[in-house]
């Protein structure tokens, strides 16, 4: 079985913004390389990535993974800087595209809205000649996606997909999301787990790493504004037989969004896999809805525009 939900590797990659950084934690290879077996086993051959996650390492890996094997689906990203540079995504685009040992990749995404129309521009004729099948974009407001649509339609060519951060804790989406369905653009939401936030693992007690960007965008006090988001959630997971960890994945299916979910470890497939056979009901969706807004939280990533 296939499952419609994309597989994240922020967490693999080393060295600046890597896995230490972000994350606090080191991953290991191998257990990486055991993770990716199992997960495709499963049925989640779709995979995201990005140029900067681990400064290419994490491309490197998955490289290293699939072999080219075109039965994964691979989607990577151009980070653009805030000034526009003529040629940088179409060497970005070749760079990664060395690292993932590939011609071509099924979806690619502009990572920022900086100068979106002109980056777009350049990658069109990538579009046109097949080494980009899909391209979206990332990070953008209502307003840039149907800018993109313009300029795209001009060119004969669609708006592919979108990924926004979109979780329990930033529910500010349900009009882009709402917008996407209704046009034919897929709708993928990163952090739906707000870097394990949500997970069930950690809280004010037993807090992230000290030394890792998720401990200073996710302070203790924070931790104590959700303890009862986290009970609801421990308690709606008892129901299903399911880790706590996958019910904001659930939650994030029933608002119209594909979820991209990281995972270092076999078991995470596991439980995903598990977790995937069950659908919230419309009332525990909203009772999730309603108790995240209570908290009072909308979280940002420093990287966001918005």
């Amino acid at each position: 079985m296939k499952y419609d939900i994309m597989i994240g590797t922020w967490a693999w990659g080393a060295g600046y913004n890597g896995s230490r950084m972000v994350f606090g934690k080191k991953t290991d290879e191998q257990t990486l390389i055991k993770t990716f077996k199992k997960a495709v086993s499963l049925g989640f051959t779709k995979w995201d990535t990005a140029a900067v996650y681990g400064m290419g390492s994490c491309e490197k890996l998955l490289g290293k993974l699939t072999g080219g094997n075109s039965d994964i689906f691979i989607s990577t990203k151009y980070f653009p800087g805030k000034k526009f540079r003529s040629g940088a995504l179409e060497k970005s685009f070749g760079e990664s595209m060395q690292r993932l040992k590939r011609d071509q990749t099924d979806l690619f995404w502009i990572h920022t809205p900086n100068n979106l129309n002109r980056n777009l521009s350049e990658a069109i004729p990538h579009i046109k000649d097949g080494r980009i099948r899909s391209i979206g974009i990332s990070n953008v407001s209502l307003e840039n996606i149907k800018s993109a649509e313009k300029l795209l339609a001009k060119a004969g060519l669609k708006l592919g997909a979108v990924q926004n951060h979109f979780s329990l804790l930033r529910n500010d989406q349900q009009p882009v999301i709402d917008y996407c369905n209704n046009n034919g653009i897929c709708y993928y939401a990163y952090m739906v787990l707000e870097q394990g936030a949500l997970a069930g693992k950690y809280n004010a007690k037993h807090h992230f790493p000290t030394l890792s960007m998720r401990n200073f965008a996710f302070p203790k006090s924070k931790f104590r504004k959700i303890e009862k988001l986290l009970g609801m959630m421990k308690d709606i997971a008892s129901k299903y037989g399911i880790d706590a960890s996958q019910i904001p994945i659930l939650w994030a299916i029933e608002k119209g969004a594909v979820p991209i979910v990281g995972i270092t470890k076999p078991e995470y497939a596991e439980k995903l896999a598990q977790a995937l056979k069950f659908r919230l009901t419309p009332e525990e969706t909203e009772m999730l809805t309603a108790e995240a807004r209570k908290t009072g939280i909308r979280q940002q990533g420093m990287w966001e525009p918005q």
